[in-house]
């Protein structure tokens, strides 16, 4: 099994006043020449938008582009006739493909909307634009695993990739298993909150990630109540 561990405070920043964003990966400005993505998985930003502001209508092409609420709500309009909330415990995919323009923006004056957008490489380019969006009950997801996006009708919201998206809450002490979908495959664990620590490859904090490949599968053991996101995706196309 093969590791790489990223800690919370080794991403990069940007404050623009109504956007606060920390960023996995290279992105806008901040540039790693080793941060350049996971396999397939090039951003996962974890961004705070101030109640009202949110970002212009903008282009994207040939990306799997998820959008992850946290805490508030996001509101979502595109060029393909989509417009729509997102809320806290729901999922939203955009499939861009040939092109598509989307702006998003936070609908509540009075909060702040924290919100995880993730993109990933598509197995085919050039398909016609797609979106969807589901609700997932996050009491489901409590000391067993919850995919939120697959490639396959397994109530998921469907990816054009061979790419997982899964989440678990787990109590104190607890352990739970991660299986790999095939060889390949690598997966990015994102602790979004609490305490744990993945076999003997080492301990995770609150915001810390780590990549992990070249295994079947892994055991992740919480020391305090904990919220891991796992994306899965190819190590290489």
């Amino acid at each position: 099994m093969k590791t790489i561990f990223h800690s919370a405070d080794s991403r990069g920043h940007a404050d623009h006043g109504w956007l606060r964003s920390h960023h996995s990966f290279s992105f806008a400005g901040f540039h790693h020449p080793e941060k350049m993505g996971f396999g397939l998985l090039r951003v996962l930003n974890d961004d705070r938008v101030t109640g009202g502001m949110g970002f212009g209508t903008h282009p994207h092409e040939n990306m799997e582009i998820i959008s992850i609420p946290l805490s508030g709500a996001l509101r979502h309009k595109d060029s393909i006739g989509n417009e729509s909330t997102i809320k806290t415990g729901e999922v939203q995919i955009m499939s861009a493909g040939t092109g598509v323009k989307h702006s998003e923006f936070n609908p509540n004056s009075n909060q702040e909307v924290n919100f995880l957008q993730i993109w990933i490489l598509p197995d085919k380019i050039d398909i016609t634009p797609r979106y969807d969006q589901k609700y997932f009950d996050p009491e489901a997801s409590s000391d067993k695993w919850q995919t939120l996006v697959s490639p396959e009708d397994n109530g998921a919201i469907w990816i054009n990739q061979h790419a997982y998206i899964s989440r678990v809450k787990l109590n104190e002490g607890s352990t739970i298993k991660y299986n790999l979908h095939a060889p390949g495959q690598g997966a990015y664990l994102f602790l979004l909150e609490g305490n744990i620590s993945i076999e003997d490859a080492g301990n995770l904090h609150r915001r810390d990630a780590m990549g992990i490949w070249e295994t079947d599968g892994f055991n992740i053991i919480s020391s305090s109540p904990s919220q891991v996101l796992v994306i899965e995706v190819p190590m290489q196309r």
